[in-house]
C-alpha cells in the first residue's frame, strides 16, 4: 500500500490523538472494543524497524504479515522520539503488541498505544536509554489479534492486554476458557490463563510494557503451571527501580509462534541458567522448542551477554523478541540483528541477548527468547 494515501500531517494528527497522555490515561483508545473477542479471522504481523528516526519501509528481510502482497509495514517518527508503525489491513484494536530494542548500548522499548486507522493498525512505540532518556532506537515489533476457532489440543496460545483503571482490554485463550488478571501490589499482577493445562513447564512467554507518558519496564517475574492452566506474575518498574502502575501485554505460546500461527520455521527457548557458561540446552524440554527438531543452545558471550543458537530454523523473513525473567527492575534487549543462514541445515544466531541493571550495567539475568519466520 502506498504511503501516498496518507499525508504525514493527517496520519500524525490521528496517531497523536491516540497516543496523547489525556486520552490514554483514561483507558486508551484501543480499549474501545472492550474485552470481548470480535468474530474476525486471525491477523498478525511483525517487523524490524531499522531506521526509527526517518519515515521508511522497515527492512523487508525482517517483516511479514497476513496482509496481501505487495503491501508492507511503514514507520514514521513523531515528536518526543515516538515512532509510529503501520501494519496494513490489520485493523482490529483488540490485539496485543510486543517490542524489543535492538541496540549496541543499553536500551528498552515500550508500546504507547495502538488503534485502527482506516483499514490498518497503527502502533506507537517509544524507546529509552538507561536512566529513562527517550531515544530513537531500532526495535523489533509484533502485532497479533485472534478469535476463537479450531485449535489442536496439544497446542496452546493466549494473550492479555491489561490497563490500570480499565482492567483487561483485550484477551484470547485458545481453549475458550477465561483469562484473569489480579492486582497483587503496586506494579505487580497475577495472570491466570485457565485450561491451558500442562503437567510440566512448556512454551514461551513474552511481556511488554504499555505506557504513553512515562518510561516503563515490565518482566515475567514468576511462572507456574498445572492441570488448571498457566499462572504468571508480571512486575513493572519505572526508569529506575520503583514499582510502577502501568499497562502491559503478555502472550503465552506452546507449539505456536508469537504470532499465534504455526509456520514451518519457528523456535523458542528460556535462558533459565544465565550463570552457566554453556553452551547448554535449557530444560525442561518443553521450554526449548524447535519446529524442525533442532536443539537450541545458549552460552555466555561476555558480561550480561548470551549467545543463542537456534539450529535448522533459518528462514527469511523472520523476527526475534526477548523478555527478562525475574530480573527485577533491569531490562534485556538484543545487542544486534540476529544472523540467519537459510536452508535445510540453516540456523539463526542471536548475537547476543543483552541484559542490564536499571543503571545500564551489564548483568547476568534470565530471559525468554522467541523466534519466528513467516509461514
Amino acid at each position: 500500500m502506498s504511503t501516498a494515501r496518507w499525508s504525514f500531517g493527517t496520519w500524525l494528527t490521528r496517531l497523536l490523538a491516540v497516543t496523547g497522555a489525556a486520552g490514554l490515561s483514561a483507558g486508551l483508545a484501543v480499549a474501545a472494543a472492550g474485552p470481548a473477542q470480535a468474530a474476525v479471522p486471525n491477523k498478525w504481523g511483525f517487523a524490524f524497524v531499522d531506521k526509527p528516526s526517518v519515515a521508511s519501509v522497515p527492512v523487508l528481510a525482517h517483516q511479514a504479515g497476513s496482509w496481501p502482497a505487495p503491501m508492507h509495514v511503514h514507520s514514521t517518527p513523531g515528536p518526543g522520539k515516538r515512532v509510529f508503525v503501520r501494519f496494513p489491513t490489520l485493523r482490529s484494536g483488540n490485539g496485543v503488541v510486543h517490542v524489543t530494542a535492538v541496540s549496541g548500548t543499553p536500551a528498552w522499548c515500550q508500546a504507547l498505544s495502538w488503534a485502527a486507522s482506516g483499514p490498518d493498525e497503527v502502533v506507537g512505540v517509544r524507546c529509552y536509554k538507561a536512566g529513562g532518556i527517550a531515544a530513537f532506537v531500532p526495535f523489533t515489533i509484533a502485532y497479533t489479534t485472534s478469535s476463537k476457532g479450531p485449535f489442536p489440543a496439544a497446542a496452546a496460545y493466549g494473550y492479555v492486554h491489561y490497563q490500570p483503571g480499565s482492567g483487561i482490554v483485550a484477551k484470547f485463550n485458545s481453549t475458550g476458557a477465561p483469562v484473569t488478571v489480579t492486582p497483587v501490589a503496586p506494579g505487580r499482577w497475577t495472570v491466570r490463563m485457565l485450561a491451558l493445562a500442562s503437567a510440566a513447564q512448556q512454551g514461551n512467554v513474552q511481556v511488554t510494557a504499555v505506557n504513553p507518558t512515562v518510561p516503563a519496564k515490565c518482566e515475567l517475574q514468576k511462572w507456574a503451571w498445572g492441570g488448571n492452566g498457566q499462572v504468571f506474575s508480571v512486575n513493572c518498574y519505572d526508569q529506575a527501580a520503583a514499582p510502577l502502575k502501568t499497562g502491559w501485554t503478555l502472550s503465552y505460546t506452546h507449539l505456536r509462534a508469537i504470532t499465534g500461527t504455526k509456520p514451518v520455521h519457528y523456535a523458542y527457548t528460556f535462558n533459565n541458567k544465565p550463570l552457566v557458561p554453556g553452551p547448554y540446552a535449557p530444560v525442561p524440554a518443553g521450554v526449548n522448542f524447535s519446529s524442525l527438531a533442532g536443539v537450541n543452545t545458549i552460552r555466555t558471550a561476555g558480561a550480561g551477554l548470551s549467545l543463542v543458537l537456534l539450529p535448522r530454523v533459518g528462514a527469511l523473513p523472520n523476527t526475534v523478541l526477548v523478555t527478562p525473567f525475574n530480573a527485577g527492575p533491569g531490562f534485556c534487549d538484543l545487542l544486534s540483528v540476529w544472523g540467519t543462514t537459510p536452508g535445510a541445515a540453516g540456523a539463526v544466531t542471536v548475537r547476543d541477548v543483552a541484559c542490564y541493571s536499571p543503571a545500564g550495567t551489564p548483568a547476568k539475568r534470565a530471559s525468554l527468547i522467541t523466534y519466528t519466520a513467516a509461514p
